[in-house]
């Protein structure tokens, strides 16, 4: 949809840019994802004829359902421009060209099924397995430890409780377990703060074993999620806070937009 002034009459020329413009639009944000449920877009420009100069006072997007690189769905993304300058010709051939990179505020919502789910992906599965960290490996022998089963719950207040097993040699399924303060650093890199030993249903007699095994845990955990591994395709995300809200985990913040995909 693109606003105009009351009153204001189209020329047929800008009429056909804005049905083209929307048409691109939402292609070029679907091919940011994987795959996608629904992708909505909104142009603003008034009035109209201004976009046949490429000008555009503001684009909006929502989408829900939407898988980040195969393995990593987010239930809702949406972002808001201020103005944006495009290059028209290129709309004629089906993209959209952005003539300067542009700034949108941004919200992500995810899930805790989802959050879970993405402990199973490949880029996360390669950081906790195979770890060799020389604190943990003092307790395996020199042997690389695996971390599997996490399980995260999403609490009030930003807080997490997270749990894991591992092995050693002598010892299966050795717990982990801890709540944490999500926080960001550096409005890019997700950290575990302020991280206490859970000792609920851990047996007395490997407590002290996973006391250790939990504090190198919280040390992978706070190197691992970084945005910029995550970058879609000519957006960068940063955050300015995040908050729990039930089963969701809310990520507000702003994106630069750099380029649209290419959908030809």
């Amino acid at each position: 949809m693109i606003g105009g002034l009351t009153g204001f009459k189209q020329s047929p020329n800008a009429d056909f840019g804005e049905r083209m413009l929307n048409s691109v639009a939402s292609q070029s944000i679907r091919h940011l994802f994987t795959q996608s449920d629904e992708v909505e877009v909104e142009i603003r420009c008034s009035p109209s004829s201004k976009l046949l100069q490429g000008a555009i006072d503001s684009f909006k997007m929502r989408g829900t359902g939407l898988v980040i690189r195969r393995q990593f769905r987010a239930e809702t993304m949406s972002f808001e421009t201020d103005a944006v300058a495009i290059d028209f010709g290129a709309i004629l051939g089906g993209n959209i060209r952005l003539k300067r990179p542009t700034q949108a505020i941004a919200q992500v919502t995810l899930t805790e099924q989802a959050i879970n789910e993405a402990f199973t992906a490949d880029l996360v599965q390669k950081r906790i397995t195979q770890v060799d960290d020389e604190d943990l490996t003092g307790l395996s022998g020199g042997e690389p430890l695996d971390f599997r089963d996490v399980a995260i719950k999403l609490l009030p207040e930003q807080r997490v409780k997270l749990s894991a097993k591992t092995d050693l040699p002598n010892r299966d399924n050795v717990p982990i377990s801890l709540q944490a303060t999500l926080a960001v650093e550096r409005r890019r890199r997700i950290t575990f703060d302020d991280a206490e030993f859970d000792a609920d249903g851990v047996s007395p007699d490997v407590m002290a074993l996973s006391k250790i095994l939990t504090q190198g845990f919280i040390r992978l955990l706070n190197n691992m999620v970084d945005l910029d591994r995550f970058d879609l395709d000519g957006v960068m995300m940063r955050i300015n806070r995040l908050e729990t809200k039930g089963t969701q985990l809310i990520f507000s913040g702003y994106a630069q937009i750099d380029h649209f995909p290419s959908v030809k």
